[in-house]
């Protein structure tokens, strides 16, 4: 039998790299009466960047999870940190978009189900009505605001404004098939995960397989990435990929990359609602 993990604090630090950051956090969690679970930090040498996750346990804590931040602002403010803190019961709200193909949301759908991915998924959202089957069977809201080149800055802000009316935490495309606007990522107030069916910086935008299948490649990928308004060139979370061969087809390369493209997505997801990933710049740091 697996034990029940301990409700837990996880506290994100970045800032640049000075002497004694790790003493300082780690003694601010003993005065306080809690006890480290896990650490790992990462100093990038080239621009001094520290990044450092800490999580501990709440038994025994003197201090309530919403008293933490004010509690920590004196030592972050001596070295000038931006910090977050996450209490493992916090379930972040997710918004699912998707338009016709299937296969990255019934995953993360079939995940939801085993608890594997502990979320809540309050909104599934598309420009198709597709995927709605997959909406009915698993009981969540399924909204369509179908798009077109004219329409697309008021589809946008339809989109826009069904997220913040849920509250969603975090925005996963789920073979969303649309490019998103600087304006909509500026609005919608949360990270956006994307996963794009190729090995990235290779085979950017349009029908990758494609491209892959025509610069006759001997490995196929599939990379998660949070969106910005640089199409396909976002942070990057996860990464995966799979060999092939010459007697593969194009849709060779597509049923093999829906594989990978499934499980690259889950465990992006899995490792942001964990809080694992910071970002600095147009890198990340993802902790195991």
């Amino acid at each position: 039998m697996t034990a029940q993990k301990k409700d837990s604090i996880v506290l994100l630090i970045r800032c640049k790299d000075r002497k004694g950051i790790v003493a300082r956090v780690s003694g601010f969690i003993h005065d306080f009466g809690g006890n480290i679970l896990d650490s790992d930090h990462h100093t990038d040498e080239e621009t001094n960047a520290f990044l450092m996750r800490m999580e501990f346990t709440t038994d025994g804590l003197q201090l309530s999870p919403g008293d933490i931040p004010a509690a920590f602002e004196p030592i972050a403010k001596v070295y000038e940190m931006h910090y977050e803190v996450y209490s493992s019961t916090q379930r972040p709200r997710v918004g699912l978009l998707v338009s016709k193909q299937d296969h990255c949301l019934a995953d993360l759908l079939q995940r939801h189900r085993r608890d594997e991915l502990h979320i809540d998924i309050p909104i599934i959202i598309s420009n198709h009505d597709t995927c709605a089957n997959w909406a009915e069977l698993f009981k969540i809201p399924f909204a369509v605001y179908p798009v077109t080149k004219e329409t697309k800055p008021q589809q946008e802000q339809q989109v826009v404004g069904l997220l913040k009316e849920h509250h969603i935490e975090l925005v996963v495309m789920a073979r969303y098939m649309q490019i998103l606007s600087a304006d909509f990522l500026a609005q919608v107030g949360c990270p956006v995960i994307n996963i794009h069916h190729s090995f990235l910086p290779a085979f950017i935008g349009a029908n990758p397989y494609r491209q892959a299948y025509d610069r006759g490649v001997k490995i196929i990928g599939a990379t998660a990435h949070y969106a910005t308004q640089d199409l396909d060139e976002g942070p990057i979370i996860e990464q995966d990929v799979i060999r092939v061969g010459h007697r593969d087809t194009v849709e060779d390369l597509v049923r093999k990359g829906r594989d990978l493209e499934e499980v690259v997505l889950a465990r992006a997801v899995r490792r942001h609602i964990e809080r694992r990933v910071l970002v600095y710049g147009r890198k990340t740091v993802v902790f195991d």
